[in-house]
C-alpha cells in the first residue's frame, strides 16, 4: 500500500537488500579483522530487522516489529559478547586477528 509522497515497501526492501550485500560482501572479502566481521554480521541482522518492521507496517501487524525488537536486543548483546571477547583475545596475544581467536578453539 503505497502512500502518495511516501516509501512504498518496495524502497524498505531495496534498502535492506543492500544492507545484507554490503554485509555478507564484508564477512566474504575481509575474514582477517574480527571487528569487521562483527560489524557485518550487525548489518545483517539490521537488514532482517528493517525486513519485519517494512512486512509489519505494510501488514497493519504488529509481530513483525515486536520480532525485530528481539532481533536488535539479541544484536545487542553478540556485539557485547564478541567486543568483551576480543578485549581477552586482545590482551592474551596482543592483536585481534582471526587467526588467534582461532587459537582459542582447543
Amino acid at each position: 500500500m503505497h502512500h502518495p509522497g511516501g516509501v512504498g515497501i518496495e524502497g524498505y526492501l531495496t534498502v535492506s537488500a543492500i544492507l545484507l550485500a554490503i554485509g555478507a560482501v564484508g564477512i566474504i572479502v575481509n575474514r582477517r579483522n574480527v571487528i569487521i566481521v562483527l560489524m557485518s554480521i550487525e548489518l545483517m541482522l539490521l537488514a532482517a530487522s528493517i525486513n519485519f518492521v517494512a512486512f509489519s507496517a505494510h501488514l497493519q501487524d504488529m509481530v513483525g516489529q515486536i520480532f525485530a525488537v528481539f532481533v536488535l536486543t539479541i544484536t545487542a548483546a553478540e556485539a557485547a559478547i564478541g567486543i568483551a571477547i576480543l578485549v581477552c583475545c586482545y590482551r592474551k596475544h596482543g592483536s585481534i586477528s582471526v587467526e588467534n581467536v582461532n587459537a582459542m578453539k582447543g
